[in-house]
């Protein structure tokens, strides 16, 4: 913890200053940006609590200095700016289940204690004064020093969501949760039915985006009894693997270590991932083996394999996004990179690579070969983890092997002339006993340019109506035939494409 004051907005701190000298017994910044200071992390949003002053009074200081939004006026909040929360201490009462179950009531006479015995975890029922003192009557600052999630009391069980709030704040700082909020977690598990798709993706989100410690979160759900809500992901505990591949041991040991290597990967790619690309490979480590709880067996041998299980989680993965709305662009990005995740273990082709780039959309390349290497680190086995092009994506130099594809491209020469040929990927594949590839493959979509977006049509409609064929389902099937034939490399240019039409007599056939 910081000795030192935490800093404060000036504008945060001319808000306490107005509303104490308007007569407030106390002013009080509380809530996610006091415990983020204190963590030394920064925060942008701001919640200010005040005691002893009604509603109107608090409108009628702040209005003549700053733009006052009445938002919430029945929960007794007021947004001031774009950035700020200003409150009423307020009561709950429970009366009914889920998160609208229960009735507010504002009181400014209300005390901090019972104010912030309302809130969701000690470590955000701290409040801090505009001088840097705290008031803490739940120990808060002990369990940030502790790294405990704890409820200040049963009233944490008058919103169920809480729970999930929990996971995505163990997966944030890495914390764990003590044995009494677990058990009021397992006592709210009946009421997860009446959480919002929204509110539930909300959190995943959270924990997408925000997680250092994704697998914290995970271990969450487990010791709550939330993971009943996911079956996906019940169904991968106790999932044998190949312990040849996996000395890790099951699937869902598996899984909660890809999501810390991809949490690691999201968080020091460059250039910088936007939310969706981060999102897009948090989601499909967690998802990247939902087909192996079905598609696992024991051989004949003895040995347990799990073939198709990337085309079998596919489905499950987008059933798991589509539960919770989340946006069907990420969806499909989810989708696509989980069904493609084992593509990296056959030997690249320059075919192949163009095939997967347009499979992935609208995911890309990067972000598969990105889920590759955390899938392969994962595996508990990192020296399995041998990149031949270390940097294509951001990989460590560690386990650097030779011979590599040489990454100079003359731009004066046709890119087509550089590519390698198939004997020259073999010879770099040659005697390389491990299962990941992917730089491999990525560094042919580097040269072929179809790293952040599939292959284009090279012939459109716009040509072949220059060749006399009219629109219509004859149009789109030699569109079709060309794209395929320009997937296979039959073709790299415009002109080639036309010429490879007129050769087949597709354009007569047409007319």
């Amino acid at each position: 913890m910081s000795p030192r004051p935490p800093y404060v907005p000036p504008k945060v701190l001319k808000i306490v200053e107005l509303l104490e000298a308007g007569g407030a017994t106390d002013v009080l910044i509380v809530g996610g940006f006091v415990r983020d200071a204190l963590l030394g992390v920064a925060s942008k949003d701001v919640d200010v609590e005040v005691y002893g002053l009604s509603y109107s009074q608090i409108r009628d200081i702040l209005a003549p200095s700053f733009h006052v939004d009445l938002v919430g006026q029945s929960f007794g909040v007021m947004k001031v700016g774009r950035d700020v929360d200003v409150a009423l201490p307020r009561r709950e009462s429970k009366n009914g289940v889920g998160h609208k179950g229960f009735s507010v009531e504002t009181n400014p006479d209300i005390t901090p204690r019972e104010a912030f015995g309302r809130r969701d975890f000690t470590i955000n029922a701290i409040g801090m004064r505009r001088d840097g003192s705290l008031c803490d009557p739940f120990d808060g600052v002990g369990d940030l020093k502790r790294q405990i999630l704890r409820a200040p009391g049963p009233a944490f069980k008058d919103d169920p969501l809480r729970v999930l709030r929990g996971m995505q704040f163990a997966a944030r700082f890495g914390f764990q949760m003590d044995a009494q909020t677990i058990q009021y977690c397992r006592e709210v598990f009946d009421e997860f039915e009446t959480l919002s798709p929204e509110r539930i993706y909300g959190e995943w989100e959270k924990w997408a985006l925000k997680s250092l410690y994704p697998d914290k979160g995970l271990d969450v759900l487990r010791e709550t009894g939330w993971l009943d809500a996911f079956p996906e992901l019940k169904a991968l505990v106790g999932c044998a693997q190949n312990p040849k591949w996996h000395p890790e041991g099951d699937v869902w040991t598996h899984t909660k270590a890809v999501c810390r290597e991809a949490a690691q990967a999201v968080r020091d790619f460059e250039p910088k991932l936007t939310d969706e690309e981060r999102a897009a490979v948090m989601f499909a480590a967690l998802a990247h083996d939902f087909g192996k709880p079905e598609a696992s067996f024991v051989d004949e041998h003895g040995e347990i394999r799990s073939p198709g299980h990337a085309k079998a989680g596919a489905p499950l993965a987008r059933a798991f996004m589509e539960r919770m709305r989340a946006p069907l662009k990420l969806t499909e990005m989810v989708e696509n990179l989980v069904y493609d995740h084992m593509s990296s273990s056959a030997e690249p082709s320059l075919r192949a690579v163009r095939r997967l780039a347009k499979r992935l959309e609208p995911a890309n390349v990067r972000l598969w070969a990105l889920l590759c290497r955390s899938d392969a680190l994962g595996c508990g086995a990192p020296e399995r983890y041998v990149p031949t092009v270390d940097y294509a994506i951001g990989a460590e130099t560690e386990f650097a092997a030779e011979p590599t594809l040489n990454p100079a491209l003359n731009p004066a020469q046709p890119l087509d002339s550089q590519l390698p040929t198939r004997d020259e990927i073999a010879e770099i594949l040659k005697n390389r006993n491990i299962r990941f590839r992917a730089d491999v493959w990525f560094d042919l979509a580097d040269r072929m340019e179809i790293v952040e977006e599939g292959p284009k049509f090279l012939v459109q409609g716009r040509d072949l109506l220059a060749l006399g064929v009219k629109p219509g389902p004859a149009m789109g099937e030699i569109l079709r035939q060309a794209f395929e034939a320009q997937l296979d490399g039959e073709f790299a240019t415009l002109e080639d494409g036309v010429r490879w039409i007129q050769e087949r007599g597709l354009v007569d056939a047409a007319r």
